[in-house]
């Protein structure tokens, strides 16, 4: 039963979360409260790791809370709920993309789709913004504060993403960096 559960939420996941593996992450939040799965820390651990190894972000996560959740038959069926949708829509559109090329109706929508993916890529990456910088009180608290550490870290990169030198270096670079202030900071 798990594993048909998997599936059918990462293929809900896979159908709706147009714009790639960052706009999958509100989906993703809501899984995780529904289903007990994951915690918010653990989804911000999985999108770092997600990130830095390769492969799309999306499918990543989804075999990681695959296999957390019920082993190596989880993480194939996670990630087969996460493509699926996509596999099948692909296969429709090719089959009816030369006929409606021209079609007034499909340009619409996909200029309609663009500020939805890009509503839900920013949506998550507030999300996750705010979750690594800001520690939020209980309901009863109404308190918040900011964790200094991760901020400074984040201003940092910002600033030197602004020097041309800089952004010539490789990615790799970039991920060695990120790895040795996470041990140093322990963030």
């Amino acid at each position: 039963m798990r594993l048909l559960l998997l599936f059918f939420e990462f293929a809900k996941v896979g159908l709706f979360a147009v714009g790639g593996g960052l706009a999958t992450i509100p989906f993703l939040q809501d899984m995780g409260g529904r289903t007990g799965w994951f915690s918010d820390v653990d989804l911000t651990t999985m999108i770092a790791v997600s990130e830095s190894t390769p492969g799309p972000m999306g499918v990543n996560m989804a075999t990681y809370v695959g296999f957390k959740t019920a082993g190596l038959p989880g993480a194939v069926l996670a990630t087969l709920g996460l493509i699926t949708p996509s596999i099948i829509i692909i296969m429709v559109i090719a089959g009816f993309l030369q006929k409606f090329r021209q079609s007034r109706t499909v340009d619409a929508v996909f200029r309609g789709l663009r500020p939805a993916s890009t509503a839900l890529i920013a949506s998550a990456g507030l999300s996750v913004a705010l979750s690594v910088l800001v520690a939020v009180g209980g309901a009863a608290e109404h308190t918040f504060s900011i964790h200094w550490p991760a901020l400074t870290l984040a201003l940092a990169v910002f600033l030197c993403m602004q020097s041309k030198q800089l952004k010539k270096l490789h990615p790799i670079v970039f991920i060695g960096l990120a790895a040795v202030a996470g041990a140093v900071f322990r963030f």
